[in-house]
């Protein structure tokens, strides 16, 4: 059989369609998790799904399901592909939506051109992936990572939780954990994404074939001194926890080359001093830590080597040193199998492709720990993303979804 190929005519209406909702005065998209905006991308999919003639359900997380069945092999462990619909503040309208349309505009080329395949092929858009509560929602939900505590605890960084979230919206956030689902279920799951960084734009490759997904720790973090009169208290009489946060994030650069690798990135993403007044010596602060790596070693050491750091500096200058775990990831490796069907497909539809390792979080890694699993990255325009700047060529976008295309025809025929 010739290669298929996908309409992008269609997948530019989706994308140009879908973009509107939740879009501001300032041009980014704003549909975090359970809003009003997220429920009606949902609530947009399910049409499109509907006009496609294709069964779909909903679970108890709010994952939005999509399905292509051939009759005689209905009930066979399914091919997956997916991404997530809902955004950070202030998004572009490729990350996560476009692995969401591709997957869509697949089954619909699929059901209409009635490809016989030996297993059905089922599309995903996940809840929450960008972590509004905590984690990789909707995906942890489906692969039964989730428990009642887990769930009753998750909030926002403004303090609303996850349960007043879903309650807001007509929802019962008792109704999360039923979306586990049996590993059994799925065959393989590919996902469709831009890369977020500038390695393939850079280099003028159209593909990435991601091996692996590098982990992550996200602490939240507080440096207790003493708040003082700025005017009368002597710079060695100083307990300031402002100072304390400025030496340790200099030291970031030390302690990634020294205890990580070459992929090991740290953040300080949030900073808040207290009490916060320009006359007086900060008592507090507390700030965000989030470090990445591909090998779960080198983040464990990682992690010895930032704890170490932070007593040592708070003990120094007189602190207290305090730090919440808010968020933990491990590492992940692709499924050859699937990697190399990646490579393949691109390697005949004629396009320049590469291995990466994704230093980002996508709700694939999660699927990875019940199911094969493997990505595919599109080009990111100067590697923006997360902000309304963010853009991948129609070319790049069409190319990708043709390599996603074939690939699930491939794993399921």
């Amino acid at each position: 059989m010739s290669e298929l190929r996908i309409n992008l005519a269609r997948l530019r209406d989706d994308l140009e369609s879908l973009s509107h909702i939740g879009r501001q005065a300032d041009h980014g998209i704003y549909r975090m998790a359970f809003t009003a905006a997220d429920l009606e991308a949902r609530h947009w999919l399910r049409g499109r799904l509907t006009e496609a003639g294709l069964e779909h359900t909903v679970d108890g997380v709010m994952n939005v399901f999509g399905r292509y069945s051939p009759a005689q092999h209905r009930d066979l462990p399914a091919v997956m592909t997916g991404s997530h619909l809902d955004t950070v503040p202030g998004a572009g309208h490729l990350d996560g939506a476009l692995g969401v349309v591709a997957a869509l505009e697949c089954l619909r080329c699929l059901s209409e051109q009635k490809i016989a395949l030996a297993r059905p092929v089922e599309m995903v858009a996940f809840s929450d992936e960008e972590g509004r509560f905590g984690g990789v929602l909707g995906s942890q939900a489906l692969c039964g990572q989730l428990s009642p505590e887990s769930v009753l605890n998750a909030r926002d960084i403004d303090g609303v939780t996850l349960q007043e979230a879903m309650a807001h919206q007509g929802l019962n956030s008792n109704d999360v954990l039923g979306a586990r689902r049996s590993p059994e279920t799925i065959h393989a799951f590919v996902e469709l994404h831009i890369e977020q960084g500038p390695i393939l734009d850079r280099q003028q490759i159209t593909i990435g074939e991601v091996e692996a997904f590098a982990g992550l720790f996200r602490w939240n973090v507080r440096l207790i001194g003493s708040a003082n009169h700025a005017g009368t208290t002597p710079m060695n009489l100083r307990q300031d926890a402002f100072q304390g946060l400025a030496e340790f994030a200099a030291q970031l650069p030390r302690l990634l080359e020294e205890e990580g690798g070459s992929r090991s990135v740290a953040t300080i993403g949030r900073v808040q001093l207290s009490p916060g007044a320009a006359n007086v010596v900060p008592g507090q602060a507390e700030f965000s830590l989030e470090v990445r790596d591909a090998d779960e070693e080198l983040l464990a050491q990682l992690s010895l080597a930032m704890r170490r750091t932070l007593s040592a500096i708070a003990r120094r200058r007189q602190l207290m040193f305090e730090y919440e775990v808010h968020s933990e990831i491990a590492p992940v490796r692709c499924d050859t199998g699937v990697v190399q069907t990646i490579a393949d497909v691109s390697r005949e539809l004629n396009l320049k492709s590469m291995p990466m390792v994704s230093g980002a979080i996508h709700d694939a890694q999660i699927i990875a720990s019940v199911a094969r699993t493997g990505m595919i990255f599109v080009p990111s325009r100067e590697g923006r993303s997360h902000s309304a700047a963010e853009w991948t060529a129609y070319e790049d976008i069409e190319a990708g979804t043709n390599v996603l295309l074939n690939t699930l025809y491939r794993l399921a025929r």
